[in-house]
C-alpha cells in the first residue's frame, strides 16, 4: 500500500466522519437545480455527497483509493436507505465507460499534482455531451489560509491547489456557467473548519 492510500485509510478508519455526514453546501445548492440522472463522485471519501445525491433520486457512482472510506460510505448509505455503487482504486483501473454520466461532482477532489490534469481529462470522457461538472476545491491562494489555520484543511503544496486558469485549461470544451475564486467559511466535520479560498466551477460539456 502506498503512503497516499495509507494516509486516507488512516484518516477514514476512525469512528467519526472526517468531513461530517452532511453534504457540501455548494454541491447541495447546485445539484438541486438539476434533474436527477447518473452522477459520478471521484475521490468521494466517506460518502456524504454521494449519499445526499442518492437521496435526491440520482443513480450514484463513486470511487476513492481508500477501502476505509468506502466502508464508511456504504454504512452511511445503508443508514439512509439508499444504494450507491462505490469502487476502490485508481480511475483507469475502474469499471466506468465513455459518456456514462449526466453529471460529475468534484468536491475537494485533490489528486496528486502530477496526475490531476490527466484525471480531469479521463473524467471528461466519462461525461455525456450536455453533462454538468460541479467543482469546488481549494485555490492556490488557500495556502495563505492553511498557513494561518491548519484546521481549515487542504493540501499544503501549491501544485495540488487550483487556479481559474488551470480549470479553463483542463476543461476547454465546456460552457462556463460559473467559474470564480472565492473566500468561504467551512464547517465540515473534523478537517474543514475556518476560512478558506476555493475555486468554484459549473461547466456544461459542449
Amino acid at each position: 500500500m502506498n503512503n497516499w492510500t495509507q494516509r486516507w485509510d488512516d484518516r477514514y478508519k476512525t469512528e467519526d466522519f472526517a468531513y461530517g455526514t452532511a453534504p457540501n453546501n455548494y454541491l447541495q445548492e447546485e445539484i438541486e437545480k438539476l434533474n436527477p440522472g447518473a452522477i459520478l463522485f471521484p475521490a468521494e471519501g466517506e460518502g456524504r455527497n454521494a449519499v445526499f445525491a442518492a437521496q435526491l433520486g440520482w443513480e450514484v457512482s463513486a470511487f476513492d483509493i481508500s477501502e476505509e472510506g468506502r466502508n464508511k460510505a456504504l454504512r452511511l448509505a445503508k443508514n439512509n436507505d439508499v444504494a450507491i455503487d462505490y469502487q476502490v482504486g485508481e480511475l483507469e483501473t475502474l469499471d466506468f465507460h465513455t459518456e456514462q454520466f449526466d453529471a460529475i461532482a468534484l468536491i475537494y477532489a485533490h489528486f496528486p499534482a502530477t496526475i490531476k490534469s490527466e484525471i480531469h481529462r479521463q473524467l471528461d470522457e466519462l461525461l455525456k455531451k450536455g453533462g454538468i461538472i460541479i467543482f469546488e476545491a481549494f485555490s492556490k491562494k488557500h495556502l495563505e489560509y492553511v498557513t494561518k489555520n491548519e484546521k481549515v484543511g487542504g493540501p499544503k503544496d501549491i501544485e495540488s491547489l487550483f487556479s481559474i486558469e488551470e480549470i479553463k485549461a483542463d476543461f476547454p470544451n465546456y460552457e462556463i456557467i460559473e467559474l470564480e475564486e472565492k473566500e468561504i467559511e467551512l464547517n465540515e466535520g473534523l478537517f474543514h473548519n475556518g476560512t478558506g479560498s476555493v475555486i468554484r466551477f459549473i461547466g456544461r460539456k459542449k
